[in-house]
């Protein structure tokens, strides 16, 4: 492998535009060009990246040592394939597949190839949830919501493979026990795909979590609140902000105090840590944070999530 990590990026639409600009600025990188189906917006990219920009993905080939695929999901088993099977490492967009098999089929590929493949769970790299998951020893009842007004991208897929999966692999990061029972209730409103959605995921630890995830909201929110004995952790991602509470006992009083301390998070560009944590895996060997198993994992259980409300749906 040459000094500088020689990587290649396909799709930049709106995501995928800031995958090559941060490449572009890395140090230990060699951003090789940029692909996409619109050739006008592969070109506006790499003009302002400063590289080629390339008719088809497997123009790559040959050229790269790693690929970031920020295509729609549906497209990301036939992308991946090809690079896979020729020993590309991958930063592959969340969420892994839109089925577990293609899902599967691409872990068995990276696997079967010995390449780095890291899913692109952004979330896993906010400085407010590596605070959280330093402070949270056991929680008992975990409370998410992921709240936002309508946009036109990302409505290929709903919003349990869209929004709530982020959730979903935060919890299942911090809970690291089996899913026992699932429910879920949700519906379309302004797509012909579910775009508001509550699910609840029993543990076989005892944990319980509630997760709401919409994208037809008035107001934004992006809140996870974990429970413990004696204390809760609440983290709003959009203020970058952890409160905790817990009772401090009062002498001669029956009721504790009860204390709320604020800790604020230094800021960190969530994508920037992303790119330059999967360049570092790539060049050092070390495994990802969200290897394809793990992605693979949070995919399982969105489809469980998605399969309860269809069936709610169908009656």
């Amino acid at each position: 492998m040459s000094k500088k990590l020689r990587v290649g990026v396909v799709g930049v639409g709106y995501l995928g535009r800031f995958h090559a600009l941060i490449y572009s600025r890395m140090d230990n990188v060699e951003l090789v060009g940029v692909v996409d189906i619109d050739a006008e917006a592969a070109a506006r990219v790499a003009d302002e990246c400063g590289c080629p920009a390339f008719a088809n993905s497997s123009d790559l080939l040959g050229k790269v040592d790693a690929v970031s695929i920020v295509v729609p999901t549906t497209a990301h088993l036939e992308e991946a394939r090809q690079f896979l099977q020729a020993g590309v490492h991958m930063l592959l967009e969340k969420p892994i597949a839109s089925t577990v098999k293609e899902g599967a089929e691409i872990v068995r590929l990276a696997e079967e190839a010995g390449v780095i493949l890291q899913i692109g769970h952004l979330e896993r790299f906010n400085a407010g949830v590596m605070a959280l998951a330093e402070r949270i020893n056991r929680p008992r009842f975990i409370e998410a919501h992921r709240m936002g007004g309508f946009v036109e991208r990302a409505t290929d897929v709903d919003v349990v493979s869209d929004l709530m999966i982020h959730d979903i692999d935060i919890i299942l990061s911090l809970v690291k026990s089996e899913i026992t029972a699932i429910s879920a209730v949700g519906t379309p409103v302004l797509t012909p795909h579910v775009d508001i959605a509550n699910a609840r995921l029993e543990f076989a630890n005892g944990t319980v979590a509630n997760v709401i995830a919409s994208r037809v909201s008035e107001k934004r929110m992006r809140r996870i609140r974990v429970f413990e004995e004696n204390r809760y952790e609440s983290l709003d991602f959009i203020d970058q902000r952890i409160e905790t509470a817990y009772p401090k006992p009062r002498p001669g009083e029956a009721w504790p105090e009860v204390v709320v301390e604020r800790l604020d998070i230094e800021p960190v560009k969530p994508l920037d840590a992303e790119l330059a944590a999967f360049a570092d895996s790539v060049l050092t060997g070390k495994a990802p944070l969200v290897d394809g198993r793990v992605g693979l994992e949070a995919l399982e259980v969105a489809m469980r999530v998605k399969n309860e409300i269809m069936g709610r749906l169908a009656n």
